[in-house]
């Protein structure tokens, strides 16, 4: 069984930056895809971005140029830099990681943007 852990959400001013980082522990088999999947209140969870154990990434459109995904794969670790933050950033988000058919999800963190 794989357990995450999510860490680093907040509350934040637009124009700030937050840094939420996911710690995978249990038995993990490579390559993988771990990201990051948001969800506000009232909309469906939604793909932010996403890193593949090589290093490949993937952004909705709509972060693209101020959210920045990486990994420690050593430490099974994933890390979602985000910078200029706007109010529609405001949602839970949640840690992913996928490997063949198995999919497992963090607990979620919550990450507020208002002023």
């Amino acid at each position: 069984q794989v357990q995450l852990v999510e860490s680093g959400g907040g509350f934040v001013q637009p124009g700030g930056s937050l840094r939420l980082s996911c710690a995978a522990s249990g038995i993990i088999f490579s390559p993988n895809t771990m990201g990051w999947y948001r969800q506000a209140p009232g909309k469906e969870r939604e793909l932010v971005a996403s890193i593949t154990s090589s290093g490949i990434t993937n952004y909705v459109q709509s972060v693209k140029g101020r959210f920045t995904i990486s990994r420690d794969n050593a430490k099974n670790t994933v890390y979602l830099q985000m910078n200029s933050l706007k109010p529609e950033d405001t949602a839970v988000y949640y840690c992913n990681l996928r490997r063949l058919v198995s999919t497992y999800w963090g607990q979620g963190t919550q990450v507020t943007v208002s002023s």
